[in-house]
């Protein structure tokens, strides 16, 4: 295969699926070794797998390249939910009450408890793994914003050929 291969829309729409494919393995990885998954870290992993799924379809059905517009969709919607969950994670946006807790001083004793009883046992307004001050929210925002460029390429590609 020759690296020119890559920078087809093809090429393109098999690079964005990889690398969806990629994300979704490397979460399956973390969590295998002991790294729990919060809702917001699962509900960042299905705009991937639709990712993936399509650009196989895509490229082993040869579907019209437009369809590789709705890889991109996917890729947005993922990176948004890791930018949101970024910011749950900084306390710069108040996650949902699924996945975070509320300050106690406002609530009785019976709400208190209630909180405790049915609290998530991963909260996502926690970090659970970092490096340089990088979490694994920010690494899903970042690559998925770059996913869904080389999806819209490969549809612009695709237009121009």
């Amino acid at each position: 295969m020759d690296i020119r291969d890559l920078t087809t829309p093809r090429g393109l729409v098999a690079l964005a699926a990889a690398g969806s494919a990629a994300i979704l393995l490397g979460a399956l990885m973390f969590q295998a070794i002991g790294y729990a998954p919060c809702d917001l870290c699962i509900q960042q992993r299905w705009p991937h797998l639709a990712a993936a799924v399509l650009g196989v379809l895509i490229l082993v059905f040869r579907l019209p390249m437009a369809t590789a517009l709705l890889g991109a969709v996917a890729a947005l919607v993922t990176a948004g939910l890791g930018v949101y969950h970024s910011g749950v994670e900084r306390k710069i946006f108040a996650g949902p009450d699924t996945c975070t807790s509320n300050p106690p001083g406002s609530m009785s004793a019976a709400d208190l408890l209630a909180q405790i009883q049915n609290a998530p046992l991963i909260r996502c307004d926690e970090i659970a793994w970092e490096m340089f001050g990088i979490t694994m929210a920010n690494l899903n925002a970042l690559f998925s914003f770059g996913f869904a460029v080389l999806w819209v390429a490969a549809w612009v590609r695709s237009r121009r050929g």
